[in-house]
Protein backbone atom coordinates (compact mmCIF):
# COMPACT_ATOMS: atom_id res chain seq x y z
CA UNK A 1 0.00 0.00 0.00
CA UNK A 2 1.46 3.63 -1.39
CA UNK A 3 -0.65 5.25 1.29
CA UNK A 4 2.07 7.38 3.58
CA UNK A 5 1.23 9.38 6.79
CA UNK A 6 -1.25 12.23 5.98
CA UNK A 7 0.06 15.88 6.01
CA UNK A 8 -2.20 18.73 7.53
CA UNK A 9 -4.83 18.87 4.94
CA UNK A 10 -5.46 15.75 4.65
CA UNK A 11 -5.84 15.04 8.84
CA UNK A 12 -8.35 17.86 8.51
CA UNK A 13 -10.66 15.99 5.26
CA UNK A 14 -10.37 12.90 7.74
CA UNK A 15 -11.66 14.83 10.48
CA UNK A 16 -14.39 16.49 8.81
CA UNK A 17 -15.32 13.18 7.27
CA UNK A 18 -16.68 11.95 10.38
CA UNK A 19 -18.68 15.40 11.07
CA UNK A 20 -22.12 15.53 12.64
CA UNK A 21 -23.37 17.81 9.45
CA UNK A 22 -24.37 15.78 6.56
CA UNK A 23 -23.27 18.71 3.79
CA UNK A 24 -19.63 19.09 5.37
CA UNK A 25 -19.00 15.23 6.14
CA UNK A 26 -20.61 14.69 2.22
CA UNK A 27 -18.26 17.48 1.19
CA UNK A 28 -15.40 16.28 2.65
CA UNK A 29 -15.48 12.16 2.28
CA UNK A 30 -15.68 13.37 -1.81
CA UNK A 31 -12.32 15.31 -1.43
CA UNK A 32 -11.03 12.84 0.28
CA UNK A 33 -12.31 9.87 -1.93
CA UNK A 34 -9.97 11.72 -4.63
CA UNK A 35 -7.26 11.90 -2.83
CA UNK A 36 -7.18 8.02 -1.92
CA UNK A 37 -8.00 6.94 -5.63
CA UNK A 38 -4.27 7.33 -6.72
CA UNK A 39 -2.33 5.50 -3.96
CA UNK A 40 -4.93 2.51 -4.00
CA UNK A 41 -4.42 2.54 -7.85
CA UNK A 42 -1.03 2.24 -7.27
CA UNK A 43 -1.14 0.33 -4.43
CA UNK A 44 -3.72 -2.72 -7.10
CA UNK A 45 -1.03 -1.69 -9.81
CA UNK A 46 2.18 -3.17 -7.61
CA UNK A 47 0.57 -5.60 -4.97
CA UNK A 48 -0.96 -9.01 -7.60
CA UNK A 49 0.81 -11.53 -9.35
CA UNK A 50 -1.04 -10.52 -12.72
CA UNK A 51 0.74 -7.63 -13.62
CA UNK A 52 4.28 -8.63 -14.74
CA UNK A 53 2.58 -10.84 -16.87
CA UNK A 54 -0.45 -9.05 -18.65
CA UNK A 55 0.41 -6.25 -20.86
CA UNK A 56 -2.46 -3.39 -19.75
CA UNK A 57 -3.67 -1.46 -22.75
CA UNK A 58 -6.24 1.43 -22.30
CA UNK A 59 -9.04 1.64 -24.91
CA UNK A 60 -11.69 4.40 -25.06
CA UNK A 61 -15.26 3.88 -24.33
CA UNK A 62 -17.39 2.43 -27.39
CA UNK A 63 -14.01 1.50 -28.65
CA UNK A 64 -13.61 -2.32 -30.04
CA UNK A 65 -11.56 -4.37 -27.85
CA UNK A 66 -9.74 -6.73 -30.78
CA UNK A 67 -6.78 -7.81 -31.26
CA UNK A 68 -5.54 -8.56 -34.95
CA UNK A 69 -3.24 -11.96 -35.18
CA UNK A 70 -1.93 -10.82 -38.51
CA UNK A 71 0.16 -7.78 -36.78
CA UNK A 72 1.45 -10.56 -34.79
CA UNK A 73 2.69 -13.07 -37.25
CA UNK A 74 1.58 -12.51 -40.42
CA UNK A 75 0.55 -15.62 -42.63
CA UNK A 76 0.39 -17.77 -39.30
CA UNK A 77 -2.95 -16.66 -37.67
CA UNK A 78 -4.36 -20.22 -37.89
CA UNK A 79 -1.79 -20.98 -35.32
CA UNK A 80 -2.96 -19.28 -32.92
CA UNK A 81 -5.42 -20.70 -30.24
CA UNK A 82 -6.71 -17.71 -27.79
CA UNK A 83 -8.65 -17.61 -24.76
CA UNK A 84 -10.43 -14.93 -23.13
CA UNK A 85 -12.91 -14.75 -20.11
CA UNK A 86 -16.49 -13.69 -21.67
CA UNK A 87 -17.95 -12.23 -18.72
CA UNK A 88 -16.85 -11.69 -14.85
CA UNK A 89 -16.81 -15.49 -12.86
CA UNK A 90 -17.32 -17.29 -16.34
CA UNK A 91 -14.91 -20.02 -17.27
CA UNK A 92 -12.52 -18.79 -20.11
CA UNK A 93 -13.04 -19.56 -23.79
CA UNK A 94 -11.07 -20.80 -26.58
CA UNK A 95 -10.53 -18.87 -29.74
CA UNK A 96 -9.46 -21.05 -32.64
CA UNK A 97 -10.12 -18.95 -35.95
CA UNK A 98 -9.97 -15.74 -37.34
CA UNK A 99 -7.89 -13.31 -38.35
CA UNK A 100 -8.50 -11.32 -34.62
CA UNK A 101 -9.57 -12.07 -31.36
CA UNK A 102 -12.20 -9.92 -29.35
CA UNK A 103 -11.87 -9.38 -25.99
CA UNK A 104 -14.57 -8.93 -23.43
CA UNK A 105 -13.94 -6.62 -20.43
CA UNK A 106 -16.23 -6.06 -17.38
CA UNK A 107 -16.49 -4.00 -14.02
CA UNK A 108 -15.28 -5.14 -11.16
CA UNK A 109 -16.16 -3.51 -7.85
CA UNK A 110 -15.98 -3.32 -3.62
CA UNK A 111 -16.29 -1.50 -1.14
CA UNK A 112 -15.57 -0.59 2.32
CA UNK A 113 -16.86 1.41 5.36
CA UNK A 114 -15.55 2.01 9.22
CA UNK A 115 -17.40 3.91 11.61
CA UNK A 116 -17.30 7.97 11.86
CA UNK A 117 -15.96 8.59 15.15
CA UNK A 118 -12.69 7.40 13.48
CA UNK A 119 -12.71 9.93 10.93
CA UNK A 120 -13.60 12.49 12.96
CA UNK A 121 -11.10 11.72 15.74
CA UNK A 122 -8.46 11.51 12.34
CA UNK A 123 -7.77 8.07 12.73
CA UNK A 124 -5.52 7.69 10.13
CA UNK A 125 -4.39 4.31 11.12
CA UNK A 126 -7.79 2.75 10.44
CA UNK A 127 -8.56 4.24 7.50
CA UNK A 128 -5.30 3.00 5.85
CA UNK A 129 -6.10 -0.57 7.76
CA UNK A 130 -9.58 -0.08 5.54
CA UNK A 131 -8.33 0.72 2.26
CA UNK A 132 -5.58 -2.31 2.58
CA UNK A 133 -8.67 -4.55 2.86
CA UNK A 134 -10.36 -2.45 -0.09
CA UNK A 135 -7.07 -2.97 -2.22
CA UNK A 136 -7.01 -6.51 -0.96
CA UNK A 137 -10.34 -7.14 -2.78
CA UNK A 138 -9.34 -5.91 -6.15
CA UNK A 139 -6.10 -7.68 -5.98
CA UNK A 140 -7.22 -10.95 -5.27
CA UNK A 141 -10.03 -10.59 -8.22
CA UNK A 142 -7.16 -9.65 -10.95
CA UNK A 143 -5.16 -12.33 -9.50
CA UNK A 144 -7.86 -14.72 -9.90
CA UNK A 145 -9.48 -14.45 -13.83
CA UNK A 146 -5.76 -13.84 -14.95
CA UNK A 147 -4.36 -17.04 -14.15
CA UNK A 148 -7.75 -18.34 -14.64
CA UNK A 149 -7.01 -17.27 -18.76
CA UNK A 150 -3.62 -19.07 -18.13
CA UNK A 151 -4.40 -22.08 -16.69
CA UNK A 152 -7.14 -22.65 -19.04
CA UNK A 153 -5.15 -21.75 -22.07
CA UNK A 154 -2.40 -24.68 -20.24
CA UNK A 155 -4.91 -26.94 -20.26
CA UNK A 156 -6.10 -26.56 -23.63
CA UNK A 157 -3.11 -27.22 -24.84
CA UNK A 158 -3.31 -31.16 -23.70
CA UNK A 159 0.36 -30.75 -22.78
CA UNK A 160 1.63 -31.76 -19.41
CA UNK A 161 5.46 -32.16 -18.64
CA UNK A 162 6.95 -34.55 -15.90
CA UNK A 163 10.24 -36.02 -15.13
CA UNK A 164 9.19 -39.65 -15.22
CA UNK A 165 12.27 -40.34 -13.14
CA UNK A 166 11.15 -37.90 -10.41
CA UNK A 167 9.86 -38.50 -7.14
CA UNK A 168 6.26 -37.78 -7.05
CA UNK A 169 5.88 -34.08 -5.15
CA UNK A 170 9.64 -33.39 -5.74
CA UNK A 171 10.88 -30.39 -7.59
CA UNK A 172 13.63 -31.23 -9.68
CA UNK A 173 16.50 -29.83 -12.31
CA UNK A 174 15.35 -32.19 -15.13
CA UNK A 175 11.72 -31.30 -15.04
CA UNK A 176 12.89 -27.80 -15.85
CA UNK A 177 14.94 -28.70 -18.34
CA UNK A 178 12.52 -30.75 -20.15
CA UNK A 179 10.05 -28.45 -20.04
CA UNK A 180 12.54 -25.85 -21.81
CA UNK A 181 12.99 -28.38 -24.59
CA UNK A 182 9.35 -28.80 -24.72
CA UNK A 183 8.00 -25.22 -25.04
CA UNK A 184 11.15 -25.08 -27.63
CA UNK A 185 9.57 -27.94 -29.95
CA UNK A 186 6.08 -26.82 -29.29
CA UNK A 187 6.03 -23.29 -29.99
CA UNK A 188 6.10 -22.92 -33.81
CA UNK A 189 8.63 -22.14 -36.22
CA UNK A 190 12.21 -23.40 -36.30
CA UNK A 191 15.63 -22.49 -34.69
CA UNK A 192 15.79 -19.51 -35.81
CA UNK A 193 12.65 -17.80 -36.28
CA UNK A 194 12.23 -14.49 -34.51
CA UNK A 195 9.68 -14.84 -32.41
CA UNK A 196 10.95 -18.85 -31.13
CA UNK A 197 9.31 -19.08 -27.84
CA UNK A 198 11.17 -20.17 -25.16
CA UNK A 199 10.41 -20.86 -20.90
CA UNK A 200 11.17 -17.89 -18.96
CA UNK A 201 9.43 -18.55 -15.99
CA UNK A 202 8.40 -21.51 -14.02
CA UNK A 203 5.89 -20.71 -11.18
CA UNK A 204 5.46 -23.18 -8.42
CA UNK A 205 4.10 -23.84 -4.82
CA UNK A 206 6.31 -22.86 -1.48
CA UNK A 207 6.50 -26.20 -0.81
CA UNK A 208 8.16 -27.03 -4.43
CA UNK A 209 10.50 -24.63 -4.62
CA UNK A 210 11.77 -25.55 -0.74
CA UNK A 211 12.37 -29.16 -2.45
CA UNK A 212 15.82 -27.17 -3.50
CA UNK A 213 16.63 -26.85 -0.20
CA UNK A 214 17.56 -30.86 0.25
CA UNK A 215 19.40 -31.17 -3.07
CA UNK A 216 22.59 -33.21 -2.57
CA UNK A 217 25.99 -32.80 -3.75
CA UNK A 218 25.80 -34.85 -6.85
CA UNK A 219 23.12 -32.33 -8.05
CA UNK A 220 24.50 -28.91 -7.39
CA UNK A 221 28.08 -27.39 -6.29
CA UNK A 222 28.74 -26.91 -2.51
CA UNK A 223 28.88 -23.13 -3.08
CA UNK A 224 25.54 -22.93 -4.71
CA UNK A 225 24.07 -25.38 -1.52
CA UNK A 226 25.87 -22.72 0.93
CA UNK A 227 23.82 -19.89 -0.73
CA UNK A 228 21.40 -21.75 -0.52
CA UNK A 229 21.67 -22.86 3.27
CA UNK A 230 22.84 -19.32 4.57
CA UNK A 231 19.98 -17.09 2.60
CA UNK A 232 16.94 -15.96 4.04
CA UNK A 233 14.64 -17.53 1.75
CA UNK A 234 15.32 -19.96 -0.54
CA UNK A 235 18.85 -18.44 -2.32
CA UNK A 236 17.70 -19.50 -5.78
CA UNK A 237 15.44 -17.44 -8.48
CA UNK A 238 17.15 -18.96 -11.76
CA UNK A 239 17.85 -22.23 -12.81
CA UNK A 240 19.26 -22.81 -16.38
CA UNK A 241 18.18 -19.59 -17.53
CA UNK A 242 14.91 -19.79 -16.33
CA UNK A 243 13.37 -17.72 -13.69
CA UNK A 244 11.40 -19.32 -10.47
CA UNK A 245 8.19 -17.67 -8.49
CA UNK A 246 6.85 -19.61 -5.54
CA UNK A 247 3.00 -18.48 -5.10
CA UNK A 248 0.65 -19.85 -2.34
CA UNK A 249 -2.37 -20.38 -5.11
CA UNK A 250 -0.39 -23.47 -6.57
CA UNK A 251 0.20 -26.94 -4.30
CA UNK A 252 -1.92 -29.35 -3.38
CA UNK A 253 -5.32 -27.63 -2.38
CA UNK A 254 -4.78 -24.94 -3.30
CA UNK A 255 -6.62 -22.50 -5.36
CA UNK A 256 -5.73 -22.68 -8.77
CA UNK A 257 -4.70 -26.39 -8.54
CA UNK A 258 -8.34 -27.21 -7.72
CA UNK A 259 -9.23 -24.58 -10.57
CA UNK A 260 -7.16 -26.61 -12.67
CA UNK A 261 -8.96 -30.14 -11.65
CA UNK A 262 -12.46 -29.52 -10.64
CA UNK A 263 -12.99 -26.62 -13.24
CA UNK A 264 -11.28 -27.21 -16.52
CA UNK A 265 -10.87 -31.29 -15.57
CA UNK A 266 -7.39 -31.10 -15.91
CA UNK A 267 -5.79 -34.30 -14.28
CA UNK A 268 -2.01 -34.88 -13.58
CA UNK A 269 0.14 -37.71 -15.14
CA UNK A 270 0.42 -41.16 -12.67
CA UNK A 271 1.26 -40.57 -9.67
CA UNK A 272 2.16 -36.81 -9.59
CA UNK A 273 0.76 -34.54 -7.79
CA UNK A 274 1.41 -30.78 -7.80
CA UNK A 275 0.98 -28.61 -10.47
CA UNK A 276 3.19 -25.76 -12.30
CA UNK A 277 3.19 -23.60 -14.69
CA UNK A 278 5.69 -22.39 -16.97
CA UNK A 279 5.34 -19.65 -19.10
CA UNK A 280 7.26 -17.70 -22.27
CA UNK A 281 7.47 -14.09 -21.35
CA UNK A 282 9.96 -12.76 -23.88
CA UNK A 283 7.42 -10.83 -26.03
CA UNK A 284 4.89 -9.01 -24.63
CA UNK A 285 2.12 -10.07 -27.67
CA UNK A 286 0.38 -12.51 -26.03
CA UNK A 287 -1.33 -11.92 -22.40
CA UNK A 288 -2.94 -9.15 -22.58
CA UNK A 289 -5.58 -6.96 -20.40
CA UNK A 290 -7.32 -3.83 -21.80
CA UNK A 291 -8.12 -1.61 -19.70
CA UNK A 292 -11.36 0.90 -20.52
CA UNK A 293 -11.80 2.05 -16.89
CA UNK A 294 -9.08 2.34 -14.24
CA UNK A 295 -9.83 1.90 -10.75
CA UNK A 296 -11.42 5.26 -8.78
CA UNK A 297 -12.77 5.51 -5.26
CA UNK A 298 -16.42 7.49 -4.41
CA UNK A 299 -17.59 7.97 -1.21
CA UNK A 300 -20.92 6.46 0.18
CA UNK A 301 -23.44 8.85 1.08
CA UNK A 302 -26.02 6.35 2.28
CA UNK A 303 -23.79 5.58 5.49
CA UNK A 304 -24.06 8.73 7.45
CA UNK A 305 -27.28 8.04 8.76
CA UNK A 306 -26.13 5.03 10.25
CA UNK A 307 -23.05 7.10 11.31
CA UNK A 308 -20.60 4.84 9.00
CA UNK A 309 -18.44 6.19 6.35
CA UNK A 310 -18.32 4.42 2.91
CA UNK A 311 -16.41 3.94 0.05
CA UNK A 312 -16.43 2.17 -3.01
CA UNK A 313 -14.56 1.68 -5.96
CA UNK A 314 -14.76 0.05 -9.52
CA UNK A 315 -12.93 -0.20 -12.79
CA UNK A 316 -13.58 -2.24 -15.96
CA UNK A 317 -10.76 -4.47 -17.51
CA UNK A 318 -10.78 -7.62 -19.34
CA UNK A 319 -7.49 -10.87 -19.61
CA UNK A 320 -6.85 -12.41 -22.92
CA UNK A 321 -4.15 -14.51 -23.63
CA UNK A 322 -3.73 -14.31 -27.47
CA UNK A 323 -1.39 -17.61 -28.16
CA UNK A 324 -1.32 -20.28 -25.68
CA UNK A 325 1.48 -21.72 -26.88
CA UNK A 326 3.04 -19.30 -24.34
CA UNK A 327 1.90 -21.32 -21.62
CA UNK A 328 3.57 -25.13 -20.48
CA UNK A 329 2.03 -26.86 -17.59
CA UNK A 330 3.78 -29.34 -15.75
CA UNK A 331 3.99 -31.70 -12.50
CA UNK A 332 5.57 -32.89 -9.77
Amino acid sequence: MAIVKPGPRMTELLAKSGHLDYDIARAAQGELAKALTLPLRQGVLKGDIVTDIYNPIPFLPGVNVEFPLDLLAPGTERDFVAYTIPAMGRIPERHVDGDFVMVATYEVASSIDFALKYARDARWDVVKRALEVLEGSFVRKMNTDGWRVIIAGGVGRNLVTYDDAGTAGLFTKRLVELMKNIMRRNAGGNSNSVNRGKLTRLYVSPEALGDVRSWQLSEVDDFTRREIFISEDWGLTRLFGVELRDIDELGVGQEFQNYFTTNLGGTLPGSKTELVVGLDLSKDDSFVMPVRQEIEIYEDPTFHRQRRAGYYGYGEHGFACLDSRRILLGAL
